[in-house]
Formats: structure tokens, C-alpha cells, sequence
């Protein structure tokens, strides 16, 4: 029975089952983990010290867009918050740096097969869009929160928070055809 079943697992046509299911595992492992030990890892002086620089950054560099591209009248106060015309608001917390993110985009691309001189440029690439889609974020939720803020909570939970998972899954996406498969097809 059990070679019957190891004969199916190993069939070829699986091979994107199996290189899905791996990369489901590390994400959703890695941020099993994360969520269980946050309290220690955000308590090591580098990490905090990292996180509280991204959190000036992603703020910034949000209030510029607003500011600037959008053309949005918004005041800001300690901590890290930006306020609009109709009373709306946008903090950004720790959890709004992105650092979880860059782990989990290092963790899933580390421990997925695929060259190793690619990863080198690879991972930081991921950091760059993960920064990119933060930042997008952060600059959606304040037009949220100046013209539906009844539905500023929805689009955080469900809809931006969800996004970076999208973007990571793209980011895969290319990995495995463009790296992954291309280096299988050379062995």
C-alpha cells in the first residue's frame, strides 16, 4: 500500500502540487512561528531598532504621496499618525513596517529550491516589493479613511492585508517557472 502511494506522490505531473504545498508550509509555518514568538523577536534591540526605522520610513514616505501626488490636506502627530479634513485617521504601527514581511519573503525564498546566486538578488527584490505594497497600503487606507471609512476596517482585514500574501504567491509564481524549473531542466 505504501509503495503504491509513494508511486503516486512521486508521478511528475504532481511536481506543482508538491512545489505549492512546500511553499503553503513555510509561509503559513512562518507566520505560525512569528505570531507565537513576536513578543521575543520584537524585543531583540536590532529588530525593534529596524522595525521603528521602517515605521518612520513607511510613514513618510506616505504622507509625501499623499501630500504630493494626491494632493491630500493631512496634518500628522506623534506617534507616526496622519490626519484628514473629515476627522480620519491612519496610524502606522509596528505591525505596519513590514518586517515580518521581509522575514517571510527571506524564510519562503532561503528554504525553496532554486539557485543560490539568483536568491542573492532575488530576496532583496521581495523586500523592494513588499516595501512597495506597504507603502501602497498605507497610502489606500488614507483614501479609505477620507472617503469610506465605513469601510476602512474591512479593506485592512480583508482586502490590503491579504494583498501582501498575493504579492508573495507572484512572486513565487515567477520563481518556480523562471528558476526553479529552468535550473531542473539543465540537471
Amino acid at each position: 500500500m505504501f509503495e503504491k502511494i509513494g508511486k503516486l506522490l512521486r508521478k511528475p505531473g504532481l511536481k506543482p502540487l508538491w512545489y505549492a504545498l512546500y511553499a503553503a508550509v513555510i509561509t503559513y509555518g512562518f507566520h505560525l512561528l512569528y505570531r507565537h514568538f513576536a513578543a521575543e523577536i520584537n524585543a531583540i534591540p536590532i529588530i525593534h531598532a529596524i522595525t521603528q526605522w521602517l515605521m518612520e520610513v513607511v510613514f513618510s514616505q506616505s504622507l509625501w504621496i499623499n501630500r504630493h501626488i494626491l494632493g491630500l490636506q493631512v496634518t500628522t502627530s506623534d506617534p507616526l499618525t496622519m490626519h484628514f479634513i473629515n476627522n480620519g485617521i491612519v496610524w502606522i504601527s509596528a505591525g505596519c513596517s513590514g518586517l515580518k514581511l521581509f522575514m517571510q519573503v527571506t524564510v519562503l525564498f532561503l528554504l525553496f529550491p532554486g539557485p543560490w546566486r539568483h536568491k542573492l538578488w532575488f530576496i532583496p527584490l521581495g523586500w523592494l516589493l513588499m516595501h512597495i505594497t506597504n507603502v501602497f497600503r498605507i497610502v489606500t487606507l488614507s483614501l479609505m479613511a477620507i472617503h469610506l471609512p465605513q469601510y476602512w476596517d474591512f479593506a485592512h482585514d480583508w482586502i490590503l492585508r491579504p494583498l501582501f500574501y498575493l504579492v508573495i504567491f507572484a512572486m513565487w509564481v515567477w520563481w518556480v517557472e523562471r528558476k526553479v524549473k529552468r535550473k531542473k531542466g539543465k540537471d
